[in-house]
């Protein structure tokens, strides 16, 4: 199995996505779905890793101060859409939960990609997924600080909040050093 580049898919929840979901994401969420399982589907027939980031929250979970309840552990709304994870069949994947925006925060990631092996000394990280201002630039950020080399498509992230979305691309270019394409 390759390791050196990996794909890392946040958020692609029925809470998220899905027009009933807790915490919609709107139209642009619904829109990244088919660039999300095409960039899968590639990680997957290359061998690459694929892993998927996601909100896994007790059902008092303190970030409900801030937003609506969502992502609670064993819901529905907690799920992944069913295209999203089918389209890794036959691919090498791991889904990690989470509690906060960041994927490292009390998670295994950090142990989860321990293994990657270098491609001409580069770490290779795609990220994919939602909320742009949010948990993906908080994933971002923790790929940065580990001197990945991170790349995140445009067309494969979205936002509730089309100016918080510009602006964390904006930051995760000249901050983070991520390539937007």
């Amino acid at each position: 199995m390759k390791l050196s580049k990996i794909l890392v898919v946040v958020d692609m929840l029925k809470d998220f996505i899905s027009k009933n979901g807790a915490l919609f994401c709107g139209p642009s969420a619904e829109a990244i779905i088919p660039f999300v399982i095409e960039r899968i589907k590639a990680y997957a027939k290359a061998g690459y890793l694929i892993v998927f980031l996601c909100d896994n929250h007790d059902e008092d979970d303190l970030e409900f101060k801030r937003f609506p309840k969502h992502g609670v552990k064993d819901t529905d709304g907690a799920k992944i859409l069913a295209e999203v994870l089918n389209a890794v069949a036959g691919g090498t994947f791991i889904i990690i939960p989470k509690r906060r925006y960041s994927g490292f925060y009390d998670t295994n990631l950090d142990e989860a990609i321990a293994d990657v092996d270098t491609l001409d000394g580069d770490k290779s990280v795609e990220v994919v997924g939602v909320c742009t201002s949010i948990c993906i630039m908080d994933t971002v950020g923790g790929f940065a600080n580990r001197d990945w080399s991170i790349v995140v498509p445009k067309a494969g992230v979205a936002d509730f909040d089309p100016a918080a979305h510009e602006a964390a691309l904006a930051r995760m270019k000249g901050l983070y050093g991520a390539e937007i394409v």
